[in-house]
């Protein structure tokens, strides 16, 4: 008798829109890319809403975190610890910006769109270091093109 719920719960689960819709995408942590120096690849990803990334550190001495001032209303912050491979699901429609606590200087930032909105200059905060601003600002305009 017990057994009914059980395949019940396992069809609804199978058959629900939002979970078997949902992806699983991988970014590398790096010493150096295509995109040059401390990168994460890729560097602009796109995803839809319940979809999750995995940050796998191909590299030494990375992490991957929000950055406070790009994240969606509503979102919540992620820190990982450096050198940790962690799985992160994206539920808040929005633009996060993301980046390796050591690296960030150096531009070492990525930038995850959730949804069909994609990001614009304006999504930047004000004050970001030289190497990091520049980095960002290639993102938004190659998505753009």
């Amino acid at each position: 008798m017990r057994t009914l719920p059980r395949i019940s719960l396992c069809l609804l689960l199978l058959t629900s829109p939002s979970l078997a819709a949902a992806e699983l995408h991988e970014v590398r942590m790096l010493n150096k890319s295509a995109s040059g120096p401390m990168s994460y690849e890729p560097g602009y990803l796109k995803i839809a809403a319940g979809d999750s990334v995995r940050f796998v550190a191909t590299d030494k001495s990375h992490n991957v975190e929000t950055i406070a001032k790009m994240l969606p209303e509503g979102a919540t912050p992620f820190k990982g610890d450096l050198n940790e491979e962690i799985e992160v699901t994206f539920d808040v429609e929005g633009i996060y910006g993301l980046k390796c606590a050591p690296h960030y200087a150096m531009g070492m930032v990525m930038i995850v769109q959730v949804g069909d909105a994609p990001a614009t200059l304006e999504d930047l905060p004000a004050k970001l270091p030289s190497r990091t601003r520049k980095r960002l600002i290639g993102y938004v305009q190659a998505q753009a093109e």
